[in-house]
């Protein structure tokens, strides 16, 4: 039976890891000579460097994974769960996640560049200071109770995405696609970019906070504190 979870508008369908009769094997590396790695567990891994390039990860568990330096370009991800990891500063290129879900991750300063997101849920993850650039969202993509602090999204079709209950301080929208992004429920009184934020979907309560993200953003001077000058 397939899984899934549901933020307002947006259903992301999940990897189903647990039915009954199924079975992961233990590996003790994500690098293979086939350049597949499928049906797996891998778990408490501390590595100096994780790269992998031109890769398939395909129906399996990632969990405890700290490294400090990731490389994925060209990867595709496909029914892949990561829980609580450490993939700071990351860098990922051209890669496909379908039906991938990070929860409780670090992804502080990462950078994903021209990667596509179809059914991809970021569960109570850290991803402060992190870059999305040229991240397509071609299928369902959420964000639920993640910390995006200081993150820029640039040139991103995120058409399809939800952001639930995120931490958006300083967060930045660049230039890009955001009809139909859902952003109730989050604070958005910091937030820069509110131009480029065309057809969003807000709570009524919300735009006075965007209405004060965009005076703040063009830095107006209110006339009550110009400094009297007769």
């Amino acid at each position: 039976m397939d899984s899934s979870v549901t933020f307002g508008r947006v259903t992301v369908a999940l990897p189903n890891l647990s039915e009954p009769g199924f079975y992961l094997s233990n590996v003790s590396t994500l690098d293979s000579t086939r350049g597949l790695v499928q049906d797996f567990q891998y778990a408490d891994a501390d590595l100096r460097e994780l790269d992998l390039a031109d890769a398939s990860l395909i129906t399996g568990r990632v969990t405890g994974l700290r490294a400090d330096r990731v490389r994925l370009d060209e990867v595709r991800l496909d029914s892949v769960e990561f829980d609580t990891c450490d993939l700071a500063n990351a860098r990922i290129a051209d890669a496909r996640f379908s039906r991938v879900v990070f929860r409780n991750c670090k992804v502080m300063g990462a950078r994903l560049t021209g990667v596509t997101l179809d059914n991809v849920l970021f569960e109570s993850c850290k991803l402060d200071y992190s870059t999305f650039e040229q991240v397509r969202a071609t299928g369902p993509l959420a964000f639920s109770k993640c910390v995006l602090n200081e993150a820029t999204f640039r040139g991103c079709d995120l058409g399809r995405a939800v952001v639930d209950a995120c931490g958006l301080r300083l967060t930045e929208f660049g230039r890009g696609k955001y009809q139909d992004l859902d952003l109730r429920g989050n604070d958005l009184r910091s937030v820069r970019g509110t131009a480029n934020l065309s057809k969003v979907i807000i709570g009524r309560a919300q735009q006075g906070e965007l209405a004060e993200a965009l005076v703040a953003e063009l830095d107006v001077t209110f006339a009550d504190t110009l400094d009297d000058r007769r």
